[in-house]
């Protein structure tokens, strides 16, 4: 796994230990020499992770669109920064660069991107590993809606397990590099 896509938000929210653990994220990529992609700012937790990766010598590739520039403040010290029109061909060049997905703390975005990743694993059109970070008990009432899902039988047990969640960094890291992707389901046609 040479890269990771970090799902996050752009504000730092009111959680001291969520935005320890993004920084301790970024210093852990940059020493096992994982390429971070995310969205392109400078601000919050997706500029705490960038700037950690960076300061321990690490690279980053931004992705933003156009109209989001000044908004989230684009980081101007990447790697790479791609410049898109759209959050559709955002998101895309991300999970195009990417060999594995992490969901730290965010918003309305986070969960877009996460669902979008974790639904195309489930479908067998992704073959790489998606994870959460659990930060401080972030998405304790996210996995506890997943489980009404499957008790509800409205989400396969098969398939909310692909999920990787952790609460700890190496463990999380440990799990995605040992992922093997599940076979596509029979009701799938492959062959598209």
């Amino acid at each position: 796994m040479k890269s990771i896509a970090i799902y996050c938000g752009s504000s730092l929210g009111n959680d001291k230990k969520i935005v320890a653990d993004a920084h301790a994220l970024g210093i852990a990529l940059a020493k096992e020499n994982i390429t971070m992609i995310y969205g392109g700012s400078q601000i919050g937790i997706m500029g705490t992770v960038a700037n950690a990766v960076l300061e321990y010598g690490g690279n980053v590739i931004g992705v933003i669109p156009h109209f989001l520039k000044r908004k989230e403040v684009v980081h101007t010290n990447l790697t790479q920064l791609y410049t898109t029109e759209t959050m559709v061909e955002r998101k895309l060049k991300m999970i195009e660069l990417a060999e594995g997905f992490i969901a730290l703390p965010g918003g309305f975005g986070t969960m877009e991107e996460l669902f979008e990743v974790i639904t195309a694993l489930q479908l067998g059109k992704m073959p790489h590993p998606v994870a959460i970070l659990n930060s401080n008990g972030y998405y304790d009432d996210l996995i506890s809606m997943m489980q009404t899902m499957m008790q509800k039988q409205l989400l396969k047990e098969e398939n909310y397990r692909m999920l990787i969640i952790e609460q700890h960094i190496e463990t999380l890291l440990e799990r995605m590099r040992a992922f093997v992707p599940k076979v596509t389901p029979k009701w799938i046609d492959s062959k598209e």
